[in-house]
This record gives structure tokens, sequence and C-alpha cells, in this order.
């Protein structure tokens, strides 16, 4: 699927669950797509009893792979023939969300080079009033995809 398809596929589903996802990981997240632009994605999750920790609270690792999975979501919004691979994560914890709240998450470009793209994540709570979590990641850009 060409990178504008993929685009215009994203944007079809602003306000749905978008359950089309090639990422078996991201249909089992269940996102919602609230924004869809080239290089900027924000998406709603509804926190599970199975993303929680056992104080009920959203657990860190899948704050960290949320933030991970729409980072890399966010590149294939991106006119461009190459795949990107995570090359790190460095997230910060600042607040929680239990069990039955909403969350978004919104992902922005902080620098694109020509092989690495410094990118950022930030996870509130529904309303944006409140911070959960901030992670940065640099993608490498990987060989043309055949």
């Amino acid at each position: 699927m060409e990178t504008l398809e993929r685009l215009a596929l994203l944007q079809k589903f602003i306000g749905k669950e978008f359950s089309v996802s090639p990422s078996p990981f991201m249909r089992w997240l269940k996102p919602v797509v609230v924004i869809a632009e080239a290089g900027h994605l924000e998406f709603s999750y509804l926190i599970r009893n199975e993303m929680t920790n056992p104080l009920g609270i959203l657990h860190g690792g899948i704050t960290a792979a949320i933030i991970d999975d729409l980072i890399g979501a966010t590149l294939f919004t991106l006119s461009e023939r190459e795949s990107y691979v995570t090359l790190n994560n460095v997230i910060d914890y600042f607040a929680s969300a239990k069990e039955g709240e909403h969350i978004i998450a919104e992902t922005q470009i902080i620098k694109k080079g020509s092989q690495i793209v410094n990118m950022q994540c930030e996870v509130w709570n529904e309303r944006k009033t409140k911070l959960i979590a901030k992670g940065y990641s640099n993608m490498f850009k990987t060989a043309d995809k055949k």
C-alpha cells in the first residue's frame, strides 16, 4: 500500500477504531483515530483490564508500547518508500491512569535527518490536562521496500 493511501486510510477512520491496521499489536490496542496528518497522529485508547498492573493502573510497559507503536505508525504517514526501525526509546512517566479511563497519545517529528528521525509522543488524560508520559525515539531508515 502506498504511503498516501495509508494516510488516506487513517483519515477515513477519524472518530473510529482503527481496526484494519497491519499491526496485530495495534489491533489489540484498539485505538480510535483522532487526528491523522502527514508526520502527526493522535489516537485515543480505552484502558482495559489487561493493560493494567496489579494496582489497577496503566502498566508502564503498555504505555511504552503505545508510544513505540504510534511513533512507528506516524512514519508510515510520510511520503517515503523506506521503512524505519527503532534505535532507542526514552520514556518519562509523570502520572497514572486507571482502568476504564481514556488516554490520548500524540506524536510529532522533532528532527528529520537523511537516515535518522527523532520523534516524540506524549500520552495525556482524555481532556489533555494531565501529562501521563512522554517518550522520545530515534528511528533509523532501512533499505527501500520491495
